[in-house]
C-alpha cells in the first residue's frame, strides 16, 4: 500500500524569507532548511513476511527557508496549562530565545494562569517576556506564567489574543490542553483570523500520542528511582517489610514501568493498562505471602490508575479538566495487605510512600532539557513557517509535526506485549497475569 503523507493546517503562502542564516553564508552557524518534501514514517520495522500496510508520513520538523509570517511585525504568546511538569519554564524560555534572538520576534508575551488568562473576565494581564526575563529561569522547577485546569470560550480567547495583536500563540500542556489550543485553532479559522497555534507535548505520564518521550517524564523517573531505593532500604530493615510506593499514572503506567526498570529492585509493578487481583492463588496477596517466606521483603510499585476496578466508589468526582478522580489504590493496598497477614497471625511491616507532587515540581535533568529545548526551538520554526493547529511530536529521534486531532484521540499506553513491559517482568520476575 502507498504510504499516507499526515497533512498539517496551513495559514497561507510562504512569501517571506528566512531571517535564519544558511551554512554556507555563515559556516560558524550552521542551519539547514528542511525541504517541504521531507518526512518521517511512522513505522520503521518492516516484516517482509507479512502483508504491507500503509505508512504514515509526517512533516519533519524544523527551520523553513521561507516563512509565512513578517518577524518584525508578529507578536507571540506562551501559556502553559495542567500540572506542573520538570522542564516547563525550559520550554518559556527557549522559545523566548529562538523567537526574538533567532528570528527578530519584538513582542512575546506569558499568559497568566492557563486558559484563564485568556479571559479577559478572570483579570490576568499577560507578561512581557524579553530576554532578560527568562535568562536563568531554566535553573528552577514550575512555570513563572502560572498554570491552571479547565476551559474557557475559543471565541473569547481568540477575541482577546486578537485584541493584543497576537498572531502566534504557543500552548505547552498534555491531550487536554491540545483539545482546547484545536478548539482555538478551529476558532480562528472559522474567523479568518491567521493565528498560529503550535502546541507543546507536556506530561510527566509520557501517554501522548506519536511522541515517544514528552518532556519531564525523565526527571520524574530519575525522583521516582530514588524513592523507591528508599522503599528498598526501609523493608530489608525490619521483619516482613514491604516498601509500597505509589507513582503517577492516570490512565497509563510510563513512569512507574520506568522507575521499575531503573531501579532494578522491584518485584510487583502495578499499572492500569493490566488488571490484577488481590484474592486468589494467583493474586498479589498470595504470591506476596510466597515471597516474604523466601526473602522476608518485597517492593511494590502502583501506577495511581491501577486497580480502580478493585475500589468500590460510590459515585465518581471530576476535577476541572473533567479527569475522574480517582480513589487511593496505595492507601488501600496498604490497609489490604496489612489485614491479611494480621488475620493469619504474621508479622507485618509496611512502609507505604506517596511521592505524588514531589516528582513533578523539580528542575528538569540534563536529558529534558535538551528535549524542552528541541521541543521549543521546533514550535518556533513551525509557527514562523505558517503552520497551525499541531503538536511537535517526537518519533524516532526526530521532529515532526502531528495534528492535534490525531494527537489527541486517545492516549498512548504501555503495550503489554512490548519490549518496555517486557522488561518490566524480566526484572520483577512478578507473573505475567494475575487472572
Amino acid at each position: 500500500m502507498t504510504p499516507r503523507i499526515v497533512a498539517v493546517d496551513r495559514l497561507g503562502d510562504t512569501v517571506h524569507p528566512s531571517p535564519l542564516k544558511l551554512h554556507e553564508a555563515d559556516p560558524e552557524h550552521p542551519n539547514v532548511f528542511v525541504k517541504e518534501s521531507q518526512f518521517i514514517p511512522l513505522q520503521i520495522t518492516v516484516d517482509l513476511e507479512q502483508e504491507r500496510e500503509g505508512n504514515l508520513l509526517f512533516e519533519k520538523a524544523g527551520p523553513r527557508e521561507s516563512i509565512f509570517f513578517d518577524a518584525a511585525q508578529t507578536r507571540a504568546a506562551i501559556v502553559t496549562c495542567g500540572g506542573l511538569c520538570p522542564g516547563l519554564n525550559n520550554v518559556i524560555r527557549s522559545l523566548v530565545l529562538s523567537l526574538r534572538c533567532h528570528y527578530g520576534v519584538q513582542r512575546v508575551m506569558g499568559i497568566r494562569y492557563g486558559y484563564h488568562g485568556l479571559n479577559p473576565a478572570h483579570g490576568y494581564p499577560p507578561m512581557e517576556l524579553d530576554v532578560d526575563d527568562v535568562s536563568d529561569i531554566h535553573e528552577i522547577g514550575g512555570t513563572i506564567i502560572g498554570t491552571s485546569r479547565g476551559p474557557e470560550d475559543p471565541a473569547v480567547m481568540l477575541e482577546y489574543l486578537r485584541n493584543l495583536g497576537v498572531q502566534m500563540l504557543f500552548t505547552i500542556g498534555g491531550d487536554g490542553t491540545q483539545r482546547g489550543a484545536l478548539k482555538l485553532h478551529a476558532e480562528a479559522r472559522k474567523q479568518g483570523y491567521p493565528l498560529a497555534v503550535v502546541g507543546v507535548p507536556k506530561t510527566v505520564d509520557n501517554d501522548i500520542q506519536y511522541v515517544s518521550r514528552t518532556f519531564g517524564y525523565g526527571t520524574a523517573v530519575d525522583r521516582a528511582r530514588g524513592i523507591i531505593d528508599i522503599a528498598h532500604t526501609e523493608a530489608r530493615a525490619v521483619l516482613n517489610g514491604v516498601g509500597l510506593v505509589r507513582l503517577m499514572g492516570r490512565d497509563s503506567g510510563f513512569i512507574a514501568a520506568g522507575a521499575t526498570l531503573a531501579s532494578g529492585e522491584v518485584n510487583y509493578c502495578l499499572i492500569p493498562e493490566q488488571e490484577f487481583a488481590l484474592e486468589g492463588e494467583r493474586g498479589l496477596l498470595a504470591v506476596l505471602e510466597q515471597r516474604l517466606a523466601r526473602k522476608r521483603h518485597a517492593v511494590i510499585v502502583v501506577a495511581e490508575g491501577a486497580g480502580q476496578s478493585i475500589l468500590a466508589q460510590d459515585s465518581l468526582e471530576v476535577d476541572a479538566s473533567g479527569n475522574v478522580k480517582f480513589g487511593d489504590i496505595g492507601i488501600h493496598l496498604k490497609g489490604r495487605i496489612t489485614a491479611h497477614f494480621k488475620a493469619q497471625g504474621q508479622t507485618i511491616n509496611v512502609r507505604y510512600i506517596d511521592p505524588s507532587y514531589a516528582i513533578r515540581g523539580l528542575a528538569a535533568n540534563t536529558d529534558d532539557a535538551v528535549l524542552c529545548d528541541m521541543l521549543a526551538r521546533n514550535a518556533a520554526h513551525a509557527a514562523m513557517a505558517g503552520r497551525s493547529g499541531l503538536i511537535i511530536g517526537y518519533v524516532h529521534n526526530r521532529m515532526v509535526h502531528v495534528p492535534m486531532e490525531m494527537a489527541t484521540n486517545g492516549r498512548k499506553k504501555v503495550g503489554l506485549e512490548g519490549a518496555l513491559w517486557k522488561g518490566v517482568l524480566a526484572v520483577t520476575g512478578q507473573p505475567a497475569s494475575w487472572l
